[in-house]
């Protein structure tokens, strides 16, 4: 399998995880067992659904916004955790953290395929 259709199943699916999550949060009111963020469902969520609907699309068909959609969702969600860290420090949960970093991860494994895919077309048309 192509690298770019690995990467546009992880976008796939870590966008389902937030959509899930927040979703939970937003729409159905379900209270977490530790302090929640009012606004960080809502980032999660829809974020998850830009993650689902457009970026992961956008990687699967190789469109030329895919990296560009993928550096925006990496770097949106380590300005949130930069956020968390400084301005919400001691009052954000540690599962938010945690989530977080799992997201950061998963983007940045994303960008690394989308980079190694870029170069692998790149040296067989040289």
């Amino acid at each position: 399998m192509a690298k770019n259709k690995i990467a546009a199943l992880l976008a796939l699916i870590i966008g389902a995880m937030a959509i899930f999550a927040g979703g939970q949060v937003v729409f159905l009111g379900k209270v977490m067992d530790y302090h929640v963020i009012n606004w960080l469902p809502i980032y999660n969520f829809s974020v998850g659904v830009l993650s689902f609907f457009v970026t992961s699309v956008l990687i699967w068909k190789d469109s030329a916004y895919a990296k560009m959609a993928a550096v925006a969702t990496f770097g949106l969600h380590a300005a949130i955790m930069l956020i968390l860290q400084t301005a919400y420090k001691g009052v954000v949960a540690p599962e938010s953290i945690k989530a977080m970093t799992v997201r950061l991860t998963v983007w940045a494994i994303i960008l690394v395929l989308l980079f190694l895919d870029s170069r692998s077309k790149k040296q067989s048309i040289a």
